[in-house]
């Protein structure tokens, strides 16, 4: 299997796992939403340090940690990583999983305009017309619903703000995170001991919901590790259009499993963002293909120029 298909493979699980956790997470709905972060949050720390750990780099942990310039954006990206975790679980146990699948469809065109706005990146026509089809539709939710769509707009707020801040740091997928729920972990464990010193947690009283609470580190884990082996393989066109599996099975998990409503509103709003998407993902792919062209044309003139090279310092 050549490495492009493995980086497919990788690419297309990591996000069929994302698209199916509404489904892990909604069988915890007997659990309080800050409780099952709690437990995501350390039993994510279990499985990314024993990762680091098989793979002997433990130690890039604490250097990572251990230098202020990169502990004050660990930190930051920290709340923005738990506050979307903590978002996309309540919204699923709230009984709103279509928001929070739009929420993902929307973080696409969110990271263009951060880009934008803060890296001073270039969009392309078809990128502003994408991002103001993605405005239309929260509009339409907006006026439609009579109602503010704070949840989508939190989860690729939150997401985007978390990718600038990732952007900032020179560490891998892996130890980045580990070290962001490695911060976490006392808040996380005082809030559980409260808990279980007070009115009691949920931990230990079900079987099943506490085998739950402690596969969550590997559910969040996993995929992640999945993404970036791919991601590293892939053409980032085609990582951004795989990665559309994600909030489409989430979409498709809220309508058809859970039955959440889906007015014509909401249909209205969606054909807005498939829109937009579609639009923003063909500006991709012509980006990347230009891309690629410069560079082959560029390479090919080094060629050249080396070759002409040689053949003068070899003349008598």
């Amino acid at each position: 299997m050549t490495d492009t298909r493995k980086g497919v493979l990788a690419l297309v699980s990591a996000c069929i796992a994302w698209g199916l956790s509404s489904i892990f997470y909604k069988a915890l709905v007997g659990v309080d939403p800050a409780e099952v972060l709690a437990h995501r949050t350390l039993w994510s720390l279990f499985f990314f340090a024993g990762v680091l750990l098989v793979q002997g780099r433990i130690s890039a942990l604490w250097h990572a940690v251990s230098h202020r310039a990169s502990l004050k954006i660990i930190v930051l990206a920290a709340v923005m990583i738990s506050s979307n975790w903590f978002l996309f679980i309540w919204s699923i146990h709230s009984g709103r999983a279509t928001e929070a699948s739009l929420g993902y469809y929307i973080f696409p065109l969110v990271a263009v305009v951060f880009g934008r706005l803060m890296f001073g990146e270039r969009l392309s026509n078809l990128q502003w017309v994408a991002v103001g089809l993605a405005v239309a539709a929260v509009l339409t939710l907006t006026v439609g619903l009579r109602i503010v769509p704070w949840i989508p707009l939190g989860l690729a707020a939150s997401f985007g703000l978390y990718g600038v801040l990732k952007k900032r740091l020179d560490l891998g997928p892996v130890v980045s995170v580990t070290a962001e729920v490695f911060l976490l972990s006392p808040l996380a464990l005082g809030w559980l001991l409260m808990l279980h010193l007070g009115q009691g947690g949920a931990f230990g009283d079900d079987l099943r919901q506490s085998l739950l609470l402690c596969a969550s580190g590997v559910v969040t884990g996993a995929p992640l590790i999945l993404f970036a082996y791919g991601a590293r393989r892939l053409a980032m066109s085609t990582v951004g259009l795989l990665q559309y599996i994600n909030p489409t099975l989430q979409f498709v998990v809220a309508v058809a499993i859970f039955g959440e409503p889906f007015s014509t509103i909401h249909l209205a709003a969606f054909s807005l963002i498939w829109t937009a998407l579609a639009l923003y993902s063909s500006s991709a792919v012509r980006q990347d293909k230009a891309r690629r062209r410069a560079r082959m044309v560029s390479e090919a003139e080094v060629a050249v120029s080396s070759s002409s090279s040689s053949e003068a310092s070899a003349k008598p």
